[in-house]
């Protein structure tokens, strides 16, 4: 299993996943991205749509916001660093 930062959990499959509704669904595809974001219209399966639109985490505030914006409208991408 790998973790991706903002993204899906890859998993070796083939694979079964119970859902809450306690419906069982399967892939028999070597590797599974299962969806985190829930944002996804094949829910459990991973379709990008955290590509689309990112969801400010909990460790982000308004000005990394606006200094990201700024790096965005300038064409250039924001270090981690600052």
């Amino acid at each position: 299993m790998t973790l991706e930062r903002g993204g899906p959990v890859l998993v070796e499959g083939p694979l079964e996943v119970r859902l809450d509704d306690g419906r069982t669904v399967t892939s028999d595809r070597f590797m599974v991205a299962l969806c985190t974001c829930r944002r996804s219209r094949t829910y459990p399966w991973c379709d990008t749509s955290h590509r689309r639109r990112s969801r400010p985490g909990p460790e982000r505030t308004p000005a990394d916001a606006d200094a990201s914006a700024d790096c965005e409208a300038a064409g250039r991408r924001r270090s981690p660093e600052g």
